[in-house]
């Protein structure tokens, strides 16, 4: 702890912000340039204000990047930008899309319902009548609805408060708008209603829209929508009495009044607003503001309370009150209040006090909330008594959402006090802490490390002399103290290295009475940056219409130009798009011998572009691409190697911020070897126009040929060519001849690059590479496609919009589930007016003998076709079937699962006769088939190949000849298919997603299928499908189950772990499994998300090279695949030791705080193995430990590559062969070498996994959240 100073010791917020931008983490450099004085072009809402800024000294806002509770500034510096991130909405939109100030105020509206004013969520209150709409909380397209069980009057308006009177005998119904949702409570005023047998159980009625209500921690409940997000949640529901009203007005001790008021005599008792004071003989002084918060939102002082059960089911929400505080409530203890309360999950805040009490999401109110001890203190001879000596700590936690992408260079934490004890200065401090919940109670969460400390007073105006006002209390670093850590703390929080902020406000000293002081709920985070930057992209040698990179000195790629033109794109990391100001560094480097040293620079520069900046293009989506004219001549002959680096600029202009360089592009110069090819004489598709549009042609698998000539200005003769497609793997071989015409044949629709590169003889591998672009149009439309998302009926066919052309489907027994592979879709578009309205995609659940038909057929099947479907098997033991189309005693094809060979399988029949074969033509898949886990299935019959292919999850198995050939002229079957004249085979399960081409599909075609893209946003990712959400809040016992996800899922937990109603707790001997089957096919693309706390000062004994694994996928001998923490090496800085309470521990002999080393090491996502020798990627950084840290692990199937998330993608995706699980999910242990092992010590909070992978940072934050 520091003494008080004064401003003169102080370094200013600009000053303090270089001394720390100067000193930033060697993870991302830090370099001083000189300045330019060329004008950067200024073109987005950013640059724009920071011109303004600039120019008039003055901060400006980026009114484009407003929302509810966050506000930007370009500051005056003409580079960086502050962020206020306030913990509570500051403006609204209004219908119309203005911005407005929060009003929580009540008003009649036109349809007969109430509502606030203006708040960041849609409130509406019944009017009166039907109790069945009795209040509705939206946002964007969700929300949830209670109703009353009866009829309700008109209420009467007060404020923000709607009364609805005796709802019941002597009970009134009380909400209250606030600005980020509403509180509930009945307020019952008489012994008799006390008694009411209504009250025993209540039964709100329960709808919700787009989103899921269910049970969470100590009586809490969360809506959640299609991905397991968080959209609304409320507290603990708790009823209590006013025992702390009747206690002060019978003068009793043992009340806990708030109103500050004191007597001249020593030991004199509290005295509340209702005491009189003339009883004492006395004249009180007020020394404090009345009653804390707003007494309708929970027990106020001395009140009796308790935690309430509730029971949601999907049509109600049932809550009981606790029957022993009833019978023990009297007559001068009443009213009783019964809630519970709903508010938008933005961000939380709580205070906690030591007697119990939890101010969950407070309202600051007039006066706000305490922190410290509110005991009794002499002051000057004077005893103030302020309660009975409870201690209350405040907590605000933060979102990363804005931050991130962001490099921090100074944070500030402020918040307003509005009172102190007296006028003397006392000692507050600011901690981070894990994270809260609505189920947090005291003591807190545990505290990780000091952010800062206060010496003030403030709030008591003009009774201290200078008077006191309120004052916001600014929490920021201050350089002689290294205790203090606000803005590396913030800066590692924007990087994400943990998954929330969390910020606790405390005395100092908690038994001193003196240091209790109130604040307001205004809250904020305000921090400037920059930009953080990325390692450039679509970097390599600029050659024709793209470019080249040889990552191998081996193998380098040829040049005959020595002024060769470099590429690259800057690039900023995910959210840092907005006030991105970079330029490219562009590094060559020569080999003489055996050494590399830097090439001569161009006349330029190797800075694109040479002075200024580029900004982020909206219209580009991405920030232009640079190119870097090396008009300094390299030598002929010599090897190079050339990397780029991205630089985001700041300190006018003078700093700026470096990555990590793109990888190595090596390049040898020889101007006499062949140069770059002529593309001419082009059939069936076209070269598209250098710098201008595209002429699409052909299609999929139909040939084109193109004539292959010597480069302008060639000296030598051609000895032949060679090409490549840029879908294809490896070139082709070497075609003679001085020219040649080659026949290209794309197998995907699309923008395509053709590389070729001719040989002579003096150059036998080749010279200079020409790479063209060409269009290759649309293949075939399905003729079919069922999606199953219809509430009743048939299934439409929606490849077309004609009904005169549909071919809908017939469900016979069949029933649509919420489960469709396509997972959380729009279901309503959105308007000008109203936002989209998103919900659960739908599949179709066949058992025992239900099916699906059409009444004619869909297919030719004498001729080339394709049929692919999304399936979730439920069981083996017999064939299955997916598809078929009727003959009169066969189906031409049977796609399914064969329980011969334990495996998916395409079978061809011989002939459409009484008896024929149907192993003559047969195609099984390589992996055995996995049930209760989602997969695609592709079948393709190419007569015109004779050729027979299946495919699993995008990937092809095997492939067999086709021998025989014939038309069925019956219906197209989904679950079951035609076998003798009669119908086999029923699929026990879900099939969704059904698409039928009457064209044999390529490999490509299928992949893109097989991705299901164009998620719910519209933005042609991915559709990703929730299928477990394992989430401990409110569980206890020794299983878990999934509640969310309708799948079904379970945990069964073992030794070593168990659950404490909001997390899985692991000791480090066990772990958990899930009951039955895998839940995500390992073979296919699969993404899975957990926050975690691992104890980072249990492993310090382990071995470097241990790996704690967190939840795995089993095989048989070992794992699947993993995410897990690598331990390698010990943190001997230390730690502190901290109490239950969160108090440091002293050593009894030394008196001072004990500390504790801690292990280090890495994040990891891929196999886990007992030698260590599994692929995975790890993160950028070291791993922060002892905090909740969310991490993501993402499998794309269709490249072969795993990824890792924290905030942002970790390193590049890396190749990984994917291998077919035979457990259940392992938790907090690994399965290797037949053993449990990898045992992890800590928490887990939530686990999800989903169908479907992830593509980048922005659909993670979309689907996963922050």
């Amino acid at each position: 702890m520091r003494l008080p100073r004064g401003r003169a010791v102080r370094l200013s917020g600009a000053i303090a912000a270089l001394a720390l931008a100067l000193t930033v983490a060697p993870g991302l450099p830090i370099v001083a340039v000189p300045a330019s004085a060329a004008e950067p072009v200024r073109s987005t809402p950013s640059d724009a204000a920071l011109a303004e800024a600039e120019a008039t000294g003055e901060r400006v806002e980026v009114v484009e990047e407003r929302t509810e509770q966050d506000t930007v500034f370009a500051n005056p510096d003409g580079n960086t930008f502050t962020l206020e991130k306030s913990i509570v909405p500051v403006r609204v939109k209004t219908a119309n899309g203005d911005w407005t100030l929060p009003d929580a105020t009540l008003t009649k509206r036109a349809d007969g319902t109430v509502g606030p004013k203006a708040a960041a969520v849609e409130v509406s209150f019944s009017g009166g009548g039907s109790g069945a709409d009795l209040v509705t909380i939206g946002e964007t397209g969700r929300s949830v609805s209670l109703g009353w069980p009866g009829a309700l009057p008109e209420p009467q308006l007060e404020g923000a408060r709607a009364v609805y009177e005796n709802v019941r005998p002597d009970v009134n119904l009380i909400l209250t708008a606030t600005t980020e949702g509403f509180r509930q409570v009945l307020e019952v005023e008489t012994l008799e209603a006390a008694a009411d047998p209504g009250l025993r159980t209540i039964a709100y009625g329960l709808d919700a829209d787009g989103l899921t209500v269910r049970s969470a921690a100590v009586g809490s409940m969360e809506a959640v929508d299609g991905n397991g997000q968080v959209v609304f949640r409320s507290p603990s529901a708790q009823m209590w009495n006013s025992a702390g009203e009747a206690a002060g007005a019978s003068g009793a001790d043992a009340a806990k009044p708030t109103d500050g008021l004191s007597t001249q005599a020593a030991g004199s008792r509290p005295l509340s607003a209702r005491s009189s004071a003339a009883a004492e003989g006395t004249d009180p002084v007020v020394v404090a503001p009345p009653q804390e918060g707003d007494p309708l939102s929970g027990p106020g002082a001395g009140d009796e309370a308790a935690v309430m059960d509730v029971a949601v089911d999907d049509s109600s929400v049932k809550v009981v009150p606790d029957v022993a505080l009833i019978a023990k409530t009297t007559e001068a203890e009443l009213p009783l209040y019964i809630d519970p309360s709903v508010e938008l999950n933005e961000s939380e805040r709580t205070v906690l006090s030591s007697d119990g009490d939890v101010f969950y999401n407070f309202s600051g109110g007039t006066n706000g909330m305490s922190v410290g001890k509110c005991g009794s203190a002499v002051i000057g001879g004077v005893s103030y008594y302020c309660g009975n000596g409870y201690v209350n700590r405040m907590y605000f936690e933060f979102a990363p959402d804005k931050l991130k992408g962001k490099h921090i260079l100074d944070a500030t934490f402020s918040v307003t006090e509005t009172w102190s004890f007296s006028c003397d200065a006392r000692w507050v401090d600011l901690e981070r802490t894990n994270n809260i919940s609505s189920a947090t109670k005291w003591p807190g969460p545990t505290k990780l490390d000091q952010m800062g400390d206060r010496h003030v007073s403030a709030g008591r105006g003009s009774l201290c002399s200078p008077s006191q006002p309120k004052a916001p209390i600014n929490f920021n670093d201050y350089p002689e103290e290294p205790d203090e850590n606000l803005t590396p703390t913030v800066k590692s929080f924007a990087d994400g290295k943990f998954s929330r902020l969390t910020l606790m406000l405390m005395a100092k000293d908690e038994g001193d009475t003196v240091s209790w002081k109130r604040f307001d709920d205004d809250a904020v985070l305000s921090v400037s940056y920059v930009s953080k930057p990325a390692t450039p992209t679509a970097y390599g040698l600029k050659a024709g219409a793209s470019r080249v990179c040889s990552t191998s000195e081996s193998s380098p790629s040829v040049i005959t130009d020595p002024k060769p033109d470099l590429l690259a794109t800057p690039e900023t990391a995910v959210g840092g798009e907005a006030e991105g100001r970079l330029r490219v560094y562009f590094d060559v480097d020569v080999k003489n011998a055996t050494t590399w040293s830097d090439a001569p620079q161009p006349t330029t520069g190797s800075l694109k572009p040479t002075s200024g900046y580029v900004s982020y293009s909206s219209t580009l989506k991405n920030f232009p691409a640079q190119t870097k004219d090396w008009d300094t001549p390299l030598l002929d002959g010599k090897l190079y190697r050339y990397h780029a680096y991205t630089h985001s600029l700041y300190n006018s202009d003078q700093s700026y911020l470096t990555t990590t360089p793109s990888p190595w592009c090596y390049f040898l110069v020889d101007s006499k070897a062949p140069q770059k090819p002529t593309v001419s004489s082009w059939t069936v598709y076209s070269e598209c126009v250098s710098g201008g549009a595209c002429s699409p042609g052909g299609a999929p698998g139909k040939p084109g040929t193109v004539l292959f000539g010597p480069g302008t200005g060639e000296t030598s003769t051609n000895t032949g060519y060679r090409y490549k497609l840029s879908t294809d793997a490896a070139w082709s071989p070497w075609l003679s001849g001085a020219t040649y015409r080659a026949t290209i044949t794309p197998s995907s629709s699309g923008t395509k690059l053709l590389h070729v590169q001719a040989k002579s003889a003096a150059y036998p591998l080749g010279g200079d590479e020409q790479i063209v672009r060409f269009l290759v149009s649309e293949g075939p439309k399905a003729i079919a496609r069922w999606n199953f998302d219809e509430a009743e009926g048939e299934a439409l066919d929606t490849s077309t919009s004609d009904p005169a052309l549909r071919n809908n489907l017939t469900l016979s027994g069949a029933a649509r589930t919420p489960n469709g592979r396509r997972g959380e879709i729009v279901k309503t578009a959105a308007t000008e007016t109203e936002p989209a309205v998103f919900g659960p995609d739908q599949g179709l659940w066949l058992e025992k003998s239900a099916y699906a038909s059409t009444t004619k057929p869909v297919l030719e099947t004498a001729a080339s076709y394709t049929v692919s479907a999304w399936v979730r098997l439920d069981a083996t033991g017999r064939n299955v079937t997916v598809a078929g189309q009727d003959g009169t005693y066969y189906s031409p094809f049977f796609l399914g699962y064969c329980e011969t060979v334990k495996t998916w399988c395409l079978r061809l029949a011989d002939a459409d006769a009484a008896s024929t074969s149907l192993d003559n033509q047969r195609v099984n898949a390589t992996s055995p088939a996995q049930t209760k886990v989602w997969t695609h299935l592709t079948a393709v019959v190419d007569h015109d190949q004779n050729l027979m292919s299946l495919y699993v999850n995008g990937k092809l198995q095997n492939t067999d000849a086709i021998t025989s050939n014939w038309s069925a002229p019956g219906g197209f079957q989904v679950g079951r298919v035609k076998y003798k004249g009669g119908y086999v085979d029923p699929f026990p399960g879900e099939i969704d997603e059904v698409a039928v081409w009457q064209a044999a599909k390529s490999l490509e075609e299928i992949a893109t299928d097989a991705q299901l893209l164009d998620g719910p946003d519209g933005t042609g990712m991915p559709h990703l499908e929730l299928v477990a959400d394992l989430n401990p809040s409110g569980a206890s016992g020794t299983s878990l189950k999934d509640t969310t996800s309708n799948y079904g899922a379970s945990l069964a937990l073992g030794a070593g772990a168990s659950l404490n109603g909001e997390s899985i707790v692991l000791d480090g001997t066990g772990g958990a499994e899930s009951t039955g089957a895998q839940l995500v096919d390992p073979t296919g693309s699969f993404t899975v998300a957990v926050e975690a706390l691992v104890d980072g000062a249990a492993l310090v004994g382990k071995p470097d090279g241990y790996r704690a694994q967190i939840l795995g996928q089993r095989t048989d001998t070992g794992s699947s695949w993993g995410l897990w923490f690598e331990k390698t090496g010990v943190d001997t800085t230390g730690h502190e030791v901290l109490d239950e309470n969160g108090e440091p521990v002293v050593d009894e002999a030394t008196g001072e705080p004990l500390s504790e080393t801690w292990a280090l090491g890495r994040w990891h996502f891929g196999r886990l193995t007992a030698d260590g020798s599994g692929v995975s990627v790890q993160s950028d950084e070291a791993a922060v430990l002892g905090t909740e840290v969310q991490l993501v692990g993402a499998y794309d199937a269709q490249s072969d590559r795993i990824s890792l998330f924290l905030v942002d993608r970790q390193g590049v995706p890396t190749a990984f062969t994917a291998a077919a699980g035979t457990g259940g999910l392992a938790v907090g242990k690994g399965w290797l070498s037949s053993a449990w092992s990898s045992q992890l010590p800590g928490r887990i909070n939530s686990i999800r996994l989903w169908a479907g992978a992830v593509s980048n940072a922005q659909q993670k934050t979309t689907v996963v959240g922050d």
